[in-house]
């Protein structure tokens, strides 16, 4: 248990840190322009998920051929076929989804981020191996921004590695808390389970708080449940923190073929996030080791108590929301 020791610090300031910013730490910051054909050549573009991000002041350009003037577009005979850039995207909208409903045929996805700005529309047929390689890097690197910026996650993370410690226990709860929120993302990503946003997130907060809750128990000398059977407590909360992902892709309007595809990509993206995490939390181990740190008598327990704090302001402040929505 010594090694958990060195925890306590590290968990201290990355609550303080987080702390004002993570209300709504799973909801998506991506974009979806959707182009509607009314006529040969015509469309009709509307946001059609705007998460209160200011979509109107993107700077949108379309093919040279085409006269945009929102809420038209007009690409003639020649149709909506070329590149689409968006030029200035940043922290509060990432990425973006461009719709295309022809009047005849397949609806279309493409997809704009920071790292990839620029996408080429090249009418219907099958994706090319170019389009899937650029789908796996938009959502690979989508799923690390998410779960990197996702606060809420990580602090779930950084306690479970705080009650479990380090070795294969540790290895089989993340391995756990990995096949839950798999399980969950997908089936909510394919419809299968559907649980409001909002209460959601609540849930996720008091998940975190249990989690303080079982820290205080192991400083207090008590075994805790998930000291005890930390792989089935990572699993159930896994399961929860799962659709709490799903929230991310929930309404972009993909295309079913390519669900799967960027389902997996992003999926993968989490898993990297996770381990670089997981990874830099077990190099401050080494690192304190090394040094021989020790921290003060009072900051023992003030780090259990700070995680429980932050996760029931956040528990409050999603619970506002909800009966707000009411």
């Amino acid at each position: 248990m010594t090694a958990i020791r060195y925890l306590r610090l590290a968990l201290l300031l990355f609550a303080m840190i987080v702390l004002p910013s993570a209300l709504s730490a799973h909801e998506a910051a991506m974009g979806v322009l959707e182009f509607r054909e009314v006529r040969p050549g015509a469309f009709i573009g509307r946001w059609t998920m705007e998460p209160s991000i200011g979509a109107a002041r993107v700077d949108l350009r379309v093919p040279s051929h085409c006269l945009l003037r929102l809420p038209e577009m007009n690409c003639g005979q020649k149709g909506l076929v070329g590149s689409i850039t968006i030029g200035n995207l940043g922290s509060n909208m990432s990425v973006v989804l461009i719709k295309v409903i022809p009047i005849t045929g397949e609806p279309r996805s493409y997809t704009i981020s920071t790292a990839n700005p620029v996408v080429s529309i090249l009418g219907t047929g099958a994706p090319t191996l170019e389009a899937w390689i650029e789908l796996a890097k938009v959502y690979v690197n989508y799923g690390i921004d998410h779960i990197l910026l996702g606060a809420d996650h990580l602090l779930f993370v950084l306690g479970l590695i705080w009650i479990v410690g380090g070795g294969w226990r540790l290895v089989k709860t993340i391995t756990a808390f990995t096949i839950g929120h798999s399980a969950s993302l997908a089936a909510a990503a394919f419809g299968l389970i559907g649980v409001p946003e909002r209460p959601l997130n609540a849930c996720i907060a008091l998940s975190i708080a249990f989690v303080g809750v079982e820290i205080v128990k192991q400083q207090r000398g008590e075994t805790g449940l998930t000291a005890r059977h930390p792989w089935a407590v990572a699993f159930t909360f896994g399961l929860v923190h799962g659709i709490g992902f799903a929230g991310a892709l929930a309404g972009l309007g993909l295309e079913r073929r390519l669900l799967p595809a960027a389902l997996l990509f992003f999926n993968v993206g989490v898993e990297i996030g996770q381990l670089a995490f997981v990874l830099l939390v077990l190099a401050l181990i080494w690192a304190h080791r090394r040094l021989d740190a020790a921290l003060p008598r009072w900051g023992e327990a003030l780090p259990a108590y700070v995680i429980g704090s932050v996760s029931m302001f956040w528990f409050f402040g999603r619970i506002a929301r909800v009966f707000a929505a009411i």
